[in-house]
């Protein structure tokens, strides 16, 4: 009979431990409470960053740390001036040292959203990246960057990367930029030998010159080099996106 009670205490305890341990993981899984993802929403990341390189002592996931960049990634532009400044230098650590290419892809959208003298370094850096979705990232961000200096990066990109894609991705980028570094850039894809290249290089035009000279590159050339040519029929295609 003397033994019973205390088998009751342990069985008590025991039922608090796996409450406590529960309610730690819910929070730990949701993230909205204290933690670095709270601190980066109220926009504290020294107090985020902090915790990141304590995290990493007792194994922080990588899951967590990229649902944290996400995040940067998506409010930077939003930041004051001094707090980009900050990320910023932690950004560019990041692109130079993480062996994760997500983190690093991660790290590039993040720096297109910031309007610190360093940003553009960062990106470019991401252009010459070994992984194939950070230089598409940075082609990306390229896009949303205003100026002939985005520009000229986007068309050096073309021209030197070995990888289709990666060429695909900065020519879809000049489709922002209305300048004649995009024209003759795409112009000059336009005689490319692959179908592909030529069609992204007319789709792309079509939104840099507002003009549709249909789905035949010699008749786009002729229209850049301002021989008289008829506009085509718009696309169906056009026609739709034109009304939404």
């Amino acid at each position: 009979m003397s033994i019973q009670p205390s088998r009751q205490s342990n069985f008590s305890l025991g039922l608090r431990a796996r409450a406590l341990f529960m309610c730690t993981l819910a929070i730990l899984l949701s993230g909205c409470q204290d933690g670095p993802m709270y601190a980066l929403k109220v926009a504290n990341p020294y107090y985020s960053w902090r915790e990141w390189g304590e995290d990493e002592k007792i194994g922080v996931t990588d899951h967590e740390r990229r649902k944290q960049l996400t995040v940067l990634a998506e409010t930077a532009g939003e930041l004051s001036p001094e707090k980009q400044e900050f990320w910023a230098q932690q950004l560019n650590k990041l692109i130079e040292t993480d062996q994760s290419p997500e983190m690093r892809r991660l790290a590039v959208r993040a720096a297109s959203r910031m309007e610190v003298s360093s940003a553009m370094a960062m990106i470019e850096r991401g252009l010459d990246d070994g992984s194939l979705k950070v230089r598409m990232e940075a082609c990306q961000a390229l896009g949303r960057r205003p100026g002939d200096d985005a520009a000229r990066m986007l068309v050096a990109t073309i021209g030197t990367d070995t990888d289709l894609d990666v060429k695909h991705a900065a020519m879809e980028a000049l489709a922002q930029h209305d300048s004649p570094i995009s024209r003759d850039a795409l112009k000059f894809a336009l005689a490319d030998r692959n179908p592909a290249t030529r069609s992204l290089a007319m789709e792309s035009l079509r939104d840099v010159t507002g003009e549709n000279y249909g789905d035949d590159p010699q008749v786009w050339i002729a229209a850049l080099n301002g021989e008289p040519t008829e506009e085509a029929t718009p696309r169906f295609a056009d026609r739709i996106r034109d009304i939404f």
